[in-house]
């Protein structure tokens, strides 16, 4: 009987448990044993786990984040992190691993496999930047919380005549920021990848006032940055065992330039952790058991250092060295879709509506 582990690691995101309860029901039918290990790598450093069944899973599909937490844990900080994970490997007697998580947490398992140990990998990341699959599970589900938050937002930003800023989730990607706000309607969307012009977003919004649309929806992704400004606005300097600061800021900085600029009441509104919680939509529920079941039959097979990867409705594999070698940016045809509606498209359109109406 073999023994998998199981872990997530990184920030929590709706479908982990998804993942989790796949990997057991998938596992039965070979009579393995599934260890899950509590807290991310933190729990093969503290040897910390416990056996999962089919009864421990049950009921947990629609749950939001992980029944065996999770945490930001570095192994490879220090070379006793690592000698604790070769040790507490062989004394829980575990013959591979399944490391759900995004870009931290599957750069740890490279690590590892390339030190011996087999692991596969499942891609978790609201922000929908991991290179290998087109599609995380979490992100739809982040989108759609978004994209609500939005339509609400845009009744009392139109009733009180303000713009309102949306800042989301997005620390080097805008992939939540982009679909958010085109689903949502937005009037301007600011992402990491197009560092933005302040005046531009400021003339956007007048030239919706002055045609009538006394309100505007701003969407801006953490990560995004001013034209010419080479840093990033953090909370504080502190960093995690990754090496990143929390971010978070940004929203704030524009809605006191938007103000001061237009004179225009603006307010901010930050969803924070709200994108990352709750329950998986269907897409991410489906998505996230088919990665489970994908990442038992790597193990099955013996395909190791392997990520299952979604490549259109197929699921596959590939290498964890490529799921990890670079971020996946916003697709730039799909951003510049955004940019139609912004307040350039909105005032042609108007001039159009009046020379109709001149001729009829």
């Amino acid at each position: 009987m073999k023994k998998i582990g199981v872990l997530t690691g990184g920030g929590d995101c709706p479908g982990l448990n998804a993942v989790i309860r796949a990997v057991v029901r998938a596992s039965m039918q070979y009579d393995w044993e599934i260890i899950g290990i509590k807290n991310g790598w933190k729990g093969l450093i503290d040897g910390d786990i416990v056996l999962l069944t089919d009864y421990s899973v049950s009921g947990i599909l629609p749950k939001g984040g992980t029944i065996i937490g999770t945490s930001r844990t570095n192994p490879f900080k220090n070379p006793e992190g690592f000698q604790k994970v070769e040790d507490n490997i062989k004394k829980f007697g575990l013959d591979a691993i399944v490391a759900i998580g995004g870009d931290d947490t599957l750069s740890v398992a490279l690590k590892l496999y390339q030190k011996g140990i087999p692991v596969v990998g499942v891609p978790k990341t609201i922000d929908n930047d991991l290179s290998g699959t087109d599609y995380t599970f979490g992100f739809d589900t982040a989108i759609s919380i978004v994209t609500e938050a939005i339509d609400r937002l845009h009744t009392t930003a139109e009733s009180h005549h303000r713009v309102i800023v949306v800042e989301v989730m997005g620390r080097h990607a805008g992939w939540i920021a982009t679909v958010s706000g085109i689903a949502g309607g937005a009037d301007e969307i600011l992402i990491p990848e197009v560092p933005f012009d302040i005046e531009e977003v400021c003339k956007n919004l007048r030239a919706r006032y002055e045609h009538g649309k006394k309100f505007s929806i701003v969407v801006v992704a953490e990560g995004a940055k001013p034209i010419g400004d080479k840093m990033v606005i953090t909370q504080n300097d502190e960093k995690d065992e990754f090496g990143h600061v929390r971010l978070g800021g940004i929203g704030h900085t524009l809605a006191r330039e938007i103000e001061n600029r237009m004179n225009v009441e603006t307010r901010v509104t930050i969803l924070g952790h709200v994108q990352r919680g709750g329950t998986p939509t269907a897409h991410d529920r489906l998505l996230a058991t088919r990665f489970g079941v994908a990442a038992i039959e790597l193990i099955k097979n013996e395909e190791y250092g392997k990520m299952v990867a979604l490549h259109g409705d197929k699921i596959l594999s590939v290498p964890l060295e490529e799921a990890v070698s670079k971020l996946k940016t916003v697709n730039m045809d799909l951003y510049n879709i955004s940019k139609l509606f912004f307040g350039k498209g909105r005032v042609e359109h108007k001039k159009d509506e009046k020379q109709f109406s001149k001729l009829y």
